[in-house]
């Protein structure tokens, strides 16, 4: 992947954040969707600023969003390569008026994400990483900083929950782990704090969905980290259900971090 083509993917997602904030902190009608999950006007915006640049930029790959129709979801089964977007991650988080909300556009290829980009709207910070390129993140005219995970300490662990979605098991492990800190993150900062060294872990047994977890999963694995099922596979993308398994996010890959769980 060339480094110019992911830069211009940035300016995308710093587009489309734009788009999100023309609707930030201000009264917004709110759709529901066959899952009961929240779609509002800068869902939308987004949405269709991103597919329309990303076709243009790249007009043999194809896109699928959130949005998207039905019929692409299905069709999507037989795309060796596409763009996986999520327009707006963190809609709650959005309605609730703060700023733990992203923009997520990643590159599949083959059932992993070799390019991710998660702009911040209100903030304005951008994370990125591909394959054999590296991941950054950069603050508005600010130069790219290196990401680089850190190594785990068990007695001063910080585990990222999500606001919404922590769970019991989750609750359960922090029980176990007394003397671990907690970052509670809406969308997926969970995964770019982890990827900033500034965390360790986000164990996550709520349902999620391809395009929460693409973009973010790229940045954290190029930044040295690793994202698997309770298995310990990698997660993967493409799959027959869009629907992701539980999985576990974290920043050093030489720890055991299924044997904490129970």
């Amino acid at each position: 992947m060339d480094e110019a083509l992911v830069r211009r993917v940035c300016e995308v997602a710093h587009e489309a954040g734009r788009a999100t904030l023309a609707f930030h902190g201000g009264a917004v009608s709110v759709e529901r969707k066959a899952d009961d999950s929240p779609l509002t006007a800068a869902d939308k915006a987004a949405h269709t600023l991103i597919v329309e640049a990303l076709r243009k930029l790249t007009p043999e790959l194809p896109v699928l969003s959130e949005e998207s129709r039905e019929e692409e979801k299905a069709e999507r089964r037989q795309w060796s390569t596409f763009w996986l977007v999520d327009p707006l991650d963190g809609t709650k988080e959005f309605l609730k008026g703060s700023g733990e909300f992203t923009v997520n556009i990643a590159l599949i290829s083959g059932a992993e994400p070799v390019v991710g980009v998660v702009h911040v709207p209100v903030s304005g910070v951008t994370y990125w990483g591909w394959r054999d390129g590296g991941a950054f993140m950069a603050h508005p005219g600010g130069e790219p900083v290196p990401l680089h995970t850190r190594a785990a300490d068990l007695e001063r662990l910080v585990v990222v929950a999500s606001k919404d979605h922590a769970g019991p098991r989750v609750e359960a492990l922090l029980r176990r782990l007394p003397t671990a800190s907690t970052a509670s993150l809406g969308s997926s900062l969970k995964f770019c704090l982890i990827a900033e060294g500034r965390a360790d872990f986000y164990p996550r047994f709520q349902p999620t969905c391809e395009w929460d977890t693409a973009a973010a999963q790229c940045v954290l694995e190029v930044a040295g980290g690793a994202v698997t099922d309770l298995e310990g596979r990698r997660l993967a993308y493409n799959k027959n259900q869009l629907t992701n398994p539980s999985f576990l996010a974290f920043g050093d890959p030489r720890q055991d971090w299924l044997a904490l769980l129970d």
